[in-house]
């Protein structure tokens, strides 16, 4: 809790109003904080005040008649002080609405806390809307080509496999592919005559898995292979590691 949620359980500390777990928050931050020690002696004599007349039901008649003449008094009369039962009930709503106001605002943000993961899985679960027809398109598409990549020395268990379409660009998933090192990623390549066309970087997940959807450059030249190699963060315009993964376009 914030020092002015803590602040606003004073009153009620005064009062012995608190609950177990309040209490011991509160007393916590009491013993450090000159401020809340100065709101919690503030009350104190009001509380003590409504202690010492818990049994009174009603202030005397003298005391009466003062509050209700007050209103028809000029307004250059002495001010009058608040009647002490008058602060004793503001400071006792007080308390009882301090550990209300202090749950409602917990749960306000609670709510807000789950309002917004909801918005963030509903946007998680729109991008794999997307990502899917993106997939459906391109393996319909009428020029659509596979390419088996198989796994080099450095990664012979790894396996993928793409789907390529100059009107709809590159589906590729990859399997059993090593862990990447620190500042790597992999990078996904078509091999053309005139040179390598980078097509995307990508990061496997904890199992060696990844899948991507990517675009075919305008004007490429027909690829000879696709090939996967592994490169410093962001990729390079060429390919400069070693080769991961490598299948003939043709």
């Amino acid at each position: 809790m914030t020092h002015e949620e803590l602040r606003e359980l004073a009153s009620a500390y005064v009062l012995d109003a608190l609950d177990r777990d309040d209490l011991d928050r509160f007393e916590a931050h009491l013993a450090g904080c000159v401020e809340c020690q100065a709101e919690v002696r503030s009350f104190q004599p009001v509380a003590d005040a409504l202690a010492r007349t818990a049994d009174s039901k009603q202030p005397s008649a003298a005391v009466r008649a003062r509050v209700l003449d007050a209103p028809r008094r000029s307004s250059t009369a002495r001010p009058v002080p608040v009647p002490w039962f008058l602060a004793a009930a503001a400071l006792l709503a007080l308390a009882v609405l301090t550990p209300y106001t202090v749950q409602l605002r917990n749960r306000t943000r609670a709510l807000m806390v789950a309002v917004r993961d909801l918005t963030a899985r509903l946007a998680d679960t729109d991008r794999q809307l997307v990502a899917v027809r993106g997939e459906v398109s391109l393996l319909t598409a009428p020029d659509v080509k596979r390419v088996d990549l198989r796994g080099q020395s450095v990664a012979p268990q790894a396996g993928a496999r793409a789907f390529w379409s100059r009107s709809r660009g590159v589906y590729f998933v990859a399997s059993n592919l090593p862990p990447l090192p620190a500042g790597k990623e992999y990078q996904l390549w078509f091999v053309t005559t005139p040179g390598p066309v980078s097509v995307s970087v990508f990061r496997p997940d904890e199992r060696g898995d990844a899948a991507l959807i990517g675009t075919v450059r305008a004007g490429m030249g027909e690829p000879n292979a696709m090939a996967v190699t592994l490169e410093p963060a962001g990729g390079l315009p060429a390919p400069t590691g070693a080769f991961y993964l490598v299948g003939p376009a043709n």
